[in-house]
C-alpha cells in the first residue's frame, strides 16, 4: 500500500482545500496520472500519483482542509499495477506500433505549473531520433522546458502538434523502436489532436475541466459569462475566477476588457502581421498591470558619481578575474550597496500579506534580465552574505541560463528587491514597475559625462541616474530616500561598505 500525501505547497502556504477528486476508490491508475486537485488561498496545486496501481481509498474528501503531507489516498499496488498503464494508454492503430513503441511525455513543469504551449518540434514524423536527442520545447508562463528522446527509434508519431496546450503528465508524441522502427506508428485520436475544421471553438462537443466546472457551479455563474483560454475556448479555475471578479466589480455593465481596435484601412491591413504573444509574454503584461491595479507605486529619484566605482574597478579587475575566474562588473557594487541600504530600512524587503507586514531578514536579490522570450528576474539567494566573487559568478550563472531559457521556477521565486538596469540598452532614465509581492526595485540608467559642480568648479564626472520605485502603502516617502540616499553614499564612496557606515 502507498500512501499519497499532500506536497509542498509553496513558500509560506501551509493548508490547502481538496477542491475536485479526478479518480474513485477501485479506479486504475498509472504512474504520474493526475488524481486530485488542491486549492490554497494563492495557486492551485495538481497531485500526481507516485506508482501505478488501484486508488484503495479516498482519506480527504472534496471540500477537506489539509495541511502539508497530510493522508490524501491510499493506492494498492500488486496485480493492478500491471493493468493500470495498460487502461491509460490509448490504444494503438495498428498491432506493429503496438510492442515496440515508447511514449513521449510531457515533463514535471514546476510546482504550480500544470500546462504548457508546444512552441517547437525539432523532428517531424518519420525522423530517427537517437535516445537524449531534443525532440521539442515547450513554453509555460515562465521558463521554457525542453523534452529529450526517451529511447532511441522512429519518430513515429506526433499527438501535440506546435500551438498545442498540453496538460503535465500529457503525451506528446511515440517512437517506435525495435521491429516498430521500420514504419512510422499510425495517428491515433487523443485529447491533443487537432480539432476539425468550423470547430475552433467552445461547443457541445467541448467539455471544459472539471476545476471549471465545479467553480462555476459554486460561484453560480453562468458559462457563456467566462471567456475560455484553454485548448479549444475550455474554461480554466482561473478563467472563472477573472469571471467572478469582474462581475464583482462592476455592477454597472462591465466595459471590454481592452478597448476596441481602430478601424484599419484596407491597403493597411494586408501588410499588417498578427503574432499571438507567447504564455511568457501573456504573463509579463498581467503582472506588470496587477502590480499598478494592486500597489501604491511611487518612484523617487536620485543621481550617483560613479568616479569611485570606475576607478576601483579599472584598478583590480585583472587582479580579480584572474583570481575568481569572473569579470568584475558594476552588480555586484550595487547589489552589495542595496544590501547595506536595506538594513537601514527594512519596510523597502518587506511586503504586505493581508493586514500584516512581513520583515525579511535576509536578501534574496532579484536581478531583471532580458532575454528573447521577454523579461524574466532570476533571484540570488541570501546576497546579503555574499561575496563580491559570489555575487559575480551568480550574476553571470545565472544570466547565462535565462538567456539559454533553462531557468528553473524555483530560481525565479522567492525575491525580496530587484535590480533592473535599463543602462545596458542606454536608457538615461525611467521609473520601474514593481514585482509583486515586493515593495521595492531600484532602476539603474546608462552612465553619462555630464558637467558637475565640485568644490565650487565645474568638472566633467561619470553620471549615473538611480530610480527607486516603492509601494507606497508600506514604504514612507522619508524611508525611500534614505535608501536611495544610503546607495548613492556607498557607490561614491566604496569604503563605507567595508566600514558597514
Amino acid at each position: 500500500m502507498t500512501e499519497v500525501r499532500v506536497p509542498t505547497l509553496g513558500e509560506s502556504v501551509t493548508e490547502a482545500t481538496v477542491a475536485t477528486w479526478f479518480k474513485k476508490p477501485g479506479d486504475a491508475v498509472a504512474v504520474d496520472e493526475m488524481l486530485c486537485e488542491l486549492e490554497t488561498d494563492k495557486v492551485t496545486v495538481e497531485v500526481p500519483s507516485p506508482v501505478a496501481g488501484t486508488l484503495s481509498d479516498i482519506v480527504a474528501a472534496e471540500g477537506d482542509t489539509v495541511g502539508v503531507d497530510a493522508l490524501l489516498a491510499n493506492i494498492a499496488e500488486g496485480a493492478a499495477a500491471e493493468a493500470a498503464p495498460k487502461a491509460a494508454a490509448p490504444a494503438a492503430a495498428a498491432p506493429a506500433s503496438g510492442a515496440g513503441s515508447v511514449d513521449v511525455m510531457v515533463p514535471t513543469l514546476g510546482e504550480s505549473v500544470t500546462e504548457a504551449t508546444v512552441s517547437t518540434w525539432f523532428k517531424k514524423t518519420g525522423d530517427a531520433v537517437a535516445q537524449d536527442e531534443m525532440l521539442c520545447e515547450l513554453e509555460t508562463d515562465k521558463v521554457s522546458v525542453e523534452v529529450p528522446a526517451p529511447a532511441a527509434g522512429t519518430l513515429g508519431e506526433i499527438l501535440a502538434p506546435e500551438g498545442a496546450t498540453v496538460q503535465a503528465g500529457g503525451k506528446l508524441a511515440v517512437i517506435a523502436v525495435g521491429e516498430g522502427a521500420t514504419a512510422a506508428a499510425a495517428p491515433a485520436q487523443t485529447q491533443y489532436d487537432t480539432p476539425p475544421a468550423g470547430n475552433a471553438g467552445p461547443g457541445k462537443d467541448i467539455k471544459d475541466g472539471p476545476a471549471a466546472e465545479k467553480a462555476m457551479a459554486e460561484a453560480g455563474i453562468s458559462r457563456d459569462k467566462v471567456t475560455g483560454s484553454g485548448r479549444d475556448g475550455r474554461a480554466t479555475k482561473a478563467d472563472v475566477a477573472a469571471a467572478v471578479a469582474a462581475a464583482a466589480t462592476a455592477p454597472q455593465p462591465a466595459a471590454p476588457a481592452a478597448a476596441p481596435r481602430a478601424p484599419v484601412a484596407a491597403e493597411d491591413a494586408a501588410r499588417e502581421e498578427r503574432v499571438k504573444m507567447t504564455r511568457l509574454r501573456q504573463t509579463i503584461a498581467r503582472r506588470l498591470k496587477d502590480a499598478q491595479n494592486t500597489a501604491a507605486i511611487l518612484t523617487t529619484y536620485n543621481e550617483v558619481d560613479m568616479t569611485e566605482v570606475m576607478a576601483l574597478r579599472n584598478e583590480y579587475k585583472d587582479l580579480f578575474e584572474k583570481k575568481h575566474g569572473v569579470k568584475l562588473g558594476f552588480m555586484s557594487f550595487f547589489t552589495k550597496a542595496c544590501c547595506h541600504a536595506l538594513k537601514e530600512v527594512p519596510e523597502v524587503n518587506a511586503e504586505i500579506d493581508g493586514t500584516d507586514i512581513v520583515y525579511k531578514n535576509f536578501v534574496h536579490m532579484g536581478i531583471a534580465a532580458g532575454t528573447p522570450q521577454g523579461l524574466v528576474v532570476p533571484v540570488i539567494r541570501d546576497a546579503d552574505s555574499m561575496s563580491f566573487a559570489d555575487i559575480e559568478k551568480a550574476i553571470a550563472e545565472k544570466g547565462r541560463r535565462a538567456r539559454d531559457g533553462k531557468l528553473s521556477m524555483a530560481e525565479m521565486q522567492g525575491g525580496t528587491f530587484t535590480i533592473s538596469n535599463g543602462g545596458v540598452y542606454g536608457s538615461l532614465m525611467s521609473s520601474p514597475i514593481l514585482n509583486p509581492p515586493q515593495s521595492g526595485i531600484l532602476g539603474m540608467h546608462k552612465i553619462q559625462d555630464r558637467p558637475m559642480v565640485v568644490g565650487g568648479q565645474i568638472v566633467i564626472r561619470p553620471m549615473m541616474y538611480l530610480a527607486l520605485s516603492y509601494d507606497h502603502r508600506i514604504v514612507d516617502g522619508k524611508g525611500a530616500v534614505t535608501f536611495l540616499v544610503r546607495v548613492k553614499e556607498a557607490l561614491e564612496d566604496p569604503r563605507r561598505l567595508l566600514m558597514d557606515l
